[in-house]
């Protein structure tokens, strides 16, 4: 009960942040990161080890630019993220950009519906609520279920309050087959890791074997959609631009496992072009080939 009271003051705490203007949560990223990199040092070992195994070329000096990149702009993600849960419609579209929407057309004019993979690289969060408002069609948001229910139901009130609808990951290929006669655009972020019960496929993703979920194939090869990457870019702080690129227009004509790479393969690309924007402080590693449970 005391668990379940203190969730709920903390998300309406959450709430009461998020009504600070832009220019004042940035003051307080500011401050963040100071805490974050200098005082708390903030699983500041798991970044240093990651970035040493992604990128053994690199000098000790480059990485430590691209570590200290990361934990300001982690801190600035902290911010946006809160500032998402009441952030308006109006304000998304400005600071979240589109830059071919009309590929969603292109497709959905084919009777093809499309699922997206996308990575935690920039601003996901405002990317999801930009997601909710660009078609008319069913939008479905992937999610993977928080253990805290309180926060678990807050933050997907948040994040389909502009029209998406949110589907637990056990759940996806169930009603994936509940919409299959409907045009829908679905979105699953494809970096995360898989419990060692559930691997079943490794493969190389910055410099290290990696297991990965398979749903995206999974899925794309039950219902023969369009397989897209939902790419973002940082323009300048709070402003973004996101593009949809095409990785896989016949799911049914690959073969096993090369939709996961193909995937995989540009998520990588877009981290080695700016990596400080990717999710370097998550335990992407923790399971290795010889630990997993096959």
């Amino acid at each position: 009960m005391i668990r379940k009271r203190l969730s709920k003051l903390g998300a309406f705490f959450l709430f009461l942040v998020s009504l600070l203007p832009f220019w004042l949560l940035y003051i307080v990223s500011d401050i963040l990161f100071i805490f974050l990199y200098y005082i708390f040092s903030y699983r500041k070992a798991i970044v240093r080890e990651n970035l040493r195994n992604a990128f053994p070329e690199k000098s000790e000096v480059e990485r430590l630019v691209i570590e200290r990149k990361y934990f300001k702009y982690l801190a600035d993600l902290v911010m946006e993220s809160i500032k998402s849960i009441s952030i308006s419609k109006k304000e998304v579209q400005r600071r979240m950009v589109p830059i071919n929407p009309e590929l969603i057309e292109h497709y959905f004019s084919q009777g093809k519906s499309i699922i997206a993979a996308a990575g935690h690289y920039c601003n996901w969060e405002m990317a999801t609520l930009s997601f909710g408002f660009l078609t008319d069609k069913r939008r479905v948001i992937v999610y993977k279920t928080q253990s805290n229910i309180i926060f678990n139901d807050f933050f997907n009130r948040t994040r389909s309050r502009f029209g998406a609808t949110m589907v637990a990951m056990k759940q996806t290929l169930r009603k994936m087959i509940e919409y299959k006669n409907e045009l829908t655009f679905t979105v699953l972020v494809s970096d995360q890791t898989p419990i060692r019960g559930e691997v079943n496929y490794f493969t190389m993703f910055l410099n290290q074997p990696t297991a990965v979920f398979l749903g995206i194939e999974k899925l794309t090869k039950v219902t023969d959609c369009v397989v897209i990457f939902y790419r973002i870019d940082y323009i300048k702080r709070g402003y973004y631009t996101y593009t949809l690129v095409p990785l896989v227009e016949n799911p049914k004509q690959t073969k096993p496992y090369e939709i996961t790479d193909i995937h995989v393969r540009y998520l990588e690309t877009l981290i080695r072009e700016k990596p400080q924007y990717w999710l370097w402080s998550h335990r992407r590693w923790k399971v290795k080939p010889e630990s997993a449970i096959k």
